[in-house]
């Protein structure tokens, strides 16, 4: 027994995402999944109704005809949540948003409208867009370098925090018999000058229930593990096996102290893609079944190019030597893009046998029986792997058995709730509300009186 409780999210695709690409085609789909309000909320309530945390909506603002299914025709993941938000209760809304291509003011409108909308259910998952192609959609000809979007990211989520704090928790007086709605000195502009933004502020938005939105973010480079360490209280990582998992635990988690920070302020979800049956051997069948559906070697060269700013592989000739692409790196899903260059050229790779290398049949390490994908589960989250899950099931039946058989043994060994602690997602989270800073300035003067 532990008093520490699995968070667990799911990521809803639609038509397919990443590593789904033929998801489409299942009967079980709606071909306009990716764009029908009415689906998504019918994923929601089926969350909410297993008593997860969170609804992770993933996005992009770029695309080309080699994309997967549901990044061609997909909703605005604001937008998305804000419905969804009237029909949940319970339910953490996390929208995706680039600090690269938004201003902080419109980002703490928007995500403190949805915190109102939901009751204090929001967060905002902070992205810096590695698509490269994303610029000429915002009439720039080059996208931003590594350095400065991440510098950006920062002062973006700082910015967007002190917007959050414009008014005071009691600033809205409402005293009839006075004429006085708000009380003007718990009202503060910002008046914020930076390296990247300009932003006076205040907000015309109160705060909500728990506060702030929560701040998530993903990132595996050090920029990223650095901007975790400084703002994030939530963080969507990596779960390609327990090893790594687990050393990127420590090393994010021990980011925080330097920042005044402890870990119970990060709440750290691993992306999962659960495949369960009756038995481990059906399950490794229908996991490797899944996998070889979709292993279409020139869908995969079109999406290889995705971590190079969406470069087309296929210019070149697939048994000549990787080419030399390093400049595209840079810019683009660096670490993933490094890595590629440094193997293909540490085993002298051909750009077919590095696609092939880097897209072989990995077995997501949660698959199962109901009782195998449950120990695995616990042993990631007892050994400091992870705080929870980031679910990607394929389909709407795939999360009822997840929910129906693992999630039922996870509650019986006290690691998952059988109800909700609280109404807001930091209070089902374990997360602290942020006081207002100039409320905190008031009392700490208070105080040296």
């Amino acid at each position: 027994m532990t008093d520490r409780k699995l968070k667990i999210a799911l990521s809803v695709y639609g038509v397919g995402g990443p590593g789904q690409h033929g998801l489409w085609k299942d009967d079980r789909i709606p071909k306009n999944a990716s764009i029908d309000i009415d689906w998504y909320i019918a994923r929601a309530r089926q969350a909410e109704a297993a008593l997860l945390d969170a609804l992770f909506i993933v996005d992009s603002q770029f695309i080309n005809a080699t994309y997967p299914a549901h990044y061609l025709n997909r909703l605005e993941p604001l937008t998305l949540l804000s419905a969804i938000a009237t029909h949940t209760k319970h339910l953490g809304l996390i929208g995706t948003a680039s600090s690269t291509y938004n201003s902080p003011f419109n980002l703490a409108r928007r995500f403190g409208s949805l915190d109102h909308i939901s009751h204090g259910r929001a967060a905002w998952n902070v992205v810096t867009s590695f698509d490269t192609g994303t610029s000429r959609n915002y009439g720039l000809e080059d996208h931003l370098d590594y350095s400065t979007r991440y510098g950006r990211a920062l002062e973006a989520v700082e910015v967007v925090r002190g917007l959050w704090d414009s008014y005071e928790d009691d600033a809205f007086v409402a005293d009839v018999e006075n004429d006085l709605f708000l009380d003007p000195t718990k009202l503060h502009a910002l008046h914020h000058r930076g390296e990247h933004f300009r932003v006076d502020g205040p907000l015309n938005l109160s705060r909500s229930p728990q506060g702030q939105p929560v701040i998530f973010q993903a990132g595996i480079s050090e920029e990223g593990k650095a901007l975790a360490g400084a703002v994030a209280e939530g963080i969507y990582a990596p779960g390609e096996d327990l090893q790594s998992a687990r050393a990127y635990y420590a090393d994010v988690k021990g980011r925080l102290a330097q920042h005044g920070r402890t870990w119970d302020d990060l709440v750290i979800l691993v992306g999962a893609t659960p495949v369960i049956a009756s038995t481990d051997a059906e399950a490794q069948r229908l996991a490797r079944e899944i996998y070889e559906a979709d292993n279409d070697f020139d869908r995969k060269l079109g999406a290889f190019g995705r971590a190079f700013g969406a470069y087309d592989f296929s210019q070149h000739d697939l048994d000549a030597p990787f080419p030399d692409v390093g400049e595209l790196a840079e810019n683009g899903g660096r670490t993933r893009s490094r890595d590629i260059i440094e193997r293909a050229a540490a085993e002298k790779l051909s750009l077919r046998e590095t696609v092939e290398a880097f897209t072989e049949y990995r077995p997501s390490p949660f698959v199962g029986s109901p009782e195998t994908v449950a120990d695995a589960i616990q042993e990631w989250f007892l050994g400091r792997a992870a705080d929870g899950l980031n679910l990607r099931t394929r389909t709407p039946d795939d999360l009822d058995v997840f929910t129906g058989t693992v999630l039922p043994i996870l509650q019986e060994r006290g690691l998952f709730r059988t109800e909700y602690e609280s109404d807001t997602l930091r209070g089902n989270l374990g997360l602290a509300v942020p006081e207002n800073r100039y409320a905190a300035s008031r009392a700490e003067a208070a105080l040296s009186v």
